[in-house]
């Protein structure tokens, strides 16, 4: 008895806390300020300088290799 009271204690508190968790996200948005934005914008355009490009999920399972140990 005394197990099931403390499993079920552990999932009140993981509920209460993972609620907690959605209202702080919903409630608090954040934002970049001027000077955050300024060095997001210079690292974006250095990287854009020197090749970088951004891949979504599809391209990168196109490019690894995923032949297993023929693949080294």
């Amino acid at each position: 008895m005394t197990t099931i009271i403390g499993i079920l204690a552990l999932v009140v508190v993981a509920l209460v806390g993972w609620a907690i968790a959605v209202m702080k996200d919903k409630g608090f948005q954040y934002t970049n300020n001027e000077e955050e934005q300024a060095v997001l914008d210079k690292n974006h355009q250095q990287l854009e300088q020197n090749g970088y490009e951004e891949l979504d999920i599809n391209d990168v399972i196109r490019t690894i290799a995923t032949t297993g140990y023929s693949a080294v």
